[in-house]
């Protein structure tokens, strides 16, 4: 039986493509499940136009997110921790305190978007990548120094 994936399904595809499964599998599981529909020509055709539409959409937002990327390439965040007498910071910059500085800067992004590839833990300049979509990232250069009293 041909049905059309409406989500992913795992060891059977992804949403929008056509698939040959046993019928029992389809009408008790899959189709009840909101997994998938028959792949009738009507079915087909509605779901062409709809995978369309998304890939006009993800375009659409893959380019805005790559002007987003574009601005934060250039940006440097300046942290002043407290640290010890050897310039060692006491703890770390994290990846909630990142995303706090961000979101004061007017960019809005979650602290699992935001990964640093070294835990930093001195003073000096460090960078910091920002994974906006699958497609977009962005390197930030962070500042750290040393708190004065």
């Amino acid at each position: 039986m041909k049905i059309i994936l409406l989500k992913s399904v795992r060891g059977l595809g992804d949403p929008g493509e056509i698939v040959n499964v046993k019928s029992g599998y389809a009408r008790n599981y899959l189709i009840p499940s909101d997994l998938a529909i028959y792949a009738t020509k009507a079915n087909i055709s509605q779901t062409e136009y709809t995978i369309q539409k998304s890939k006009e959409a993800e375009e659409k937002r893959v380019e805005e997110l790559t002007g987003i990327a574009a601005k934060l390439d250039k940006l440097t965040l300046k942290f002043e921790l407290k640290t010890s007498e050897e310039d060692k910071l006491f703890g770390s910059v994290t990846n909630q305190m990142v995303a706090d500085v961000l979101l004061e800067n007017g960019y809005n992004i979650e602290k699992k978007d935001i990964e640093i590839p070294e835990p930093i833990k001195n003073i000096g300049n460090h960078y910091v990548d920002i994974y906006l979509h699958k497609d977009v990232s962005a390197r930030i250069k962070v500042k750290v120094k040393a708190l004065s009293d």
